[in-house]
């Protein structure tokens, strides 16, 4: 399995569960994260990175999730989905390109996600 395919998974687990310890998994100890366009400068560090998402953490059953990797180059890749919310303020639908860099053990130590909110 790539290391996309096993971030992707893992992050779908964590986004589930909202386990502190899955989402430590994901990302190298001095990873920076961009859970928005609006996040500059990045949350950096896995434990801004767990903060920051228990934080804005999404219900258990509010959201779906339809997507995949798009494409995977050496250490980097670029995951693509539809995010569905049915409940709470984010209701509605959500295009996200989430761009992932790895380490060698297969963490992020870097993620962007760019997302729009569909409209009409």
């Amino acid at each position: 399995m790539s290391n996309a395919q096993r971030f992707l998974d893992g992050y779908l687990e964590a986004w589930t569960t909202n386990d502190p310890d899955s989402i430590r998994a994901l990302f190298a100890p001095d990873a920076t994260y961009r859970g928005a366009p609006r996040h500059l400068p990045p949350f950096e560090g896995v434990d801004a990175i767990v903060a920051h998402w228990l934080e804005e953490q999404d219900a258990p059953g509010t959201w779906t999730y339809e997507g995949g990797v798009a494409q995977e180059s050496g250490n980097a890749a670029l995951i693509h989905g539809v995010t569905s919310y049915s409940d709470g303020p984010k209701s509605g639908v959500y295009d996200n390109t989430w761009l992932v860099r790895f380490d060698d053990d297969g963490r992020a130590t870097e993620f962007q996600d760019w997302w729009f909110e569909r409209r009409g």
